[in-house]
């Protein structure tokens, strides 16, 4: 059996009212570990907290900001990420509570993202001019990576939830997809690749297949919960659909985590996996997994020549150049 975790994203009254001592006493009968995003540094969040240390359940915090301020982190927030960390420090502080690790949820701005659910191509061109900006993305960089140093310094370690296709930019040397959504490549101790098959129907299990051999750690979901704006598939996974996107990563994966663990509790998930058969035979979704394959393979294309534009404009220039003058070369001898 993996190693498994839990996303939780909820306000604090719904939180209180998920964690009763029959969901506590589950999760330490499947080793579970909780990622919890910290929506607040509220007293009765903190209690939560306190009750699953208690228990010896392992607690990730997962920091966010406010809807306001991007709400996941990004390259154009860092400040704001850093003084939430220095908030987070000293509510921990406060009311002496535990933590596993430090979680960074690597995202484009949820105003963004709400934004291009509504207008869809109308936000490109605000988007494009980011392209341009050489010193956002370097800057950017070199302030999250301070903050990973100044977690660690603190004695955590730091996970980070990034979309998988930082892997393919990661392959081609481009920086085309970080600059265009304000992702942020840093390292970190974990990075768990979110591959939420809900969001990827029909070929969900092909995307997973795709990227799994590859990955440290594997987000599944979704299951419910969450915030929406207003882009993805809004239908959670069945249970069918929850079992198979298992059993296919911990085929190449033993870090699975879940988003989310009230959806899984809402539609009875939880009580399937205390007995879920983790040996079922793993069927391969070969179809899926060629037009996943054929999609990365034109994302790899887009990557290297956004990586290698200007050798291939100066190249190309150089061809022509040599051409005019082999050309006029030749007008010369036969004339």
């Amino acid at each position: 059996m993996p190693q498994l975790t839990f996303f939780c994203e909820l306000e604090i009254e719904p939180l209180k009212t998920l964690f009763t001592d029959s969901l506590i006493s589950d999760l330490v009968g499947l080793k579970a570990a909780l990622s919890l995003g910290i929506l607040d540094l509220s007293d009765e969040r903190a209690q939560v907290v306190k009750r699953l240390n208690q228990a010896g359940v392992p607690v990730i915090g997962w920091l966010l900001l406010s809807k306001d301020q991007g709400y996941w982190f990004n390259l154009d927030n860092a400040p704001l990420a850093f003084a939430r960390y220095a908030e987070f420090k000293d509510w921990t502080a406060r009311h002496s509570l535990q933590w596993a690790g430090i979680g960074l949820d690597i995202e484009p701005d949820i105003r963004d993202m709400t934004r291009f659910g509504r207008r869809r191509w109308r936000i490109l061109p605000s988007l494009l001019g980011r392209l341009l900006d050489s010193k956002r993305l370097k800057g950017g960089r070199a302030a999250y990576q301070a903050l990973v140093t100044r977690i660690r310094s603190d004695g955590y370690l730091v996970d980070s939830y990034q979309f998988p296709v930082i892997d393919d930019e990661r392959r081609m040397g481009s920086t085309f997809l970080q600059r265009l959504g304000g992702l942020v490549d840093i390292p970190v101790d974990k990075e768990i690749w979110m591959l939420y098959s809900s969001y990827l129907r029909p070929n969900g299990a092909g995307f997973i297949a795709s990227y799994a051999p590859d990955a440290q750690a594997l987000g599944l979901g979704i299951t419910g919960g969450g915030v929406d704006v207003g882009i993805a598939d809004k239908n959670p996974l069945t249970w069918q659909e929850l079992a198979r996107d298992l059993r296919l990563a911990w085929y190449w994966c033993d870090d699975i985590h879940i988003f989310s663990l009230e959806g899984c509790v809402e539609q009875g998930y939880l009580e399937r996996l205390k007995s879920f058969a983790w040996d079922y035979p793993v069927l391969m979704p070969e179809e899926s997994l060629a037009r996943v394959e054929s999609f990365r393979r034109a994302l790899r294309s887009g990557l290297w020549v956004s990586a290698h534009g200007t050798a291939i404009l100066v190249a190309s220039m150089g061809m022509a150049l040599l051409g005019v003058g082999v050309k006029r070369y030749f007008s010369r001898k036969v004339s």
